[in-house]
């Protein structure tokens, strides 16, 4: 085994690791998990009261 071989087999695993890595992300069962996170920006603080928020 030389340095050529390892190389194609760190090629292979990497596509490996990459091809679950889509399947898990576009997976139906994921959707609402990371729509949910995608909406977090969006949100309101929940923590400031509406006279902190005229101070600011």
């Amino acid at each position: 085994m030389d340095i050529n071989d390892l190389r194609g087999l760190l090629t292979a695993v990497t596509l490996f690791a990459f091809i679950g890595l889509c399947i898990w992300a576009w997976s139906s069962r994921r959707k609402a998990e990371f729509d949910a996170s995608a909406a977090l920006p969006l949100e309101e603080d929940s923590y400031m009261t509406n006279s902190e928020r005229e101070n600011i």
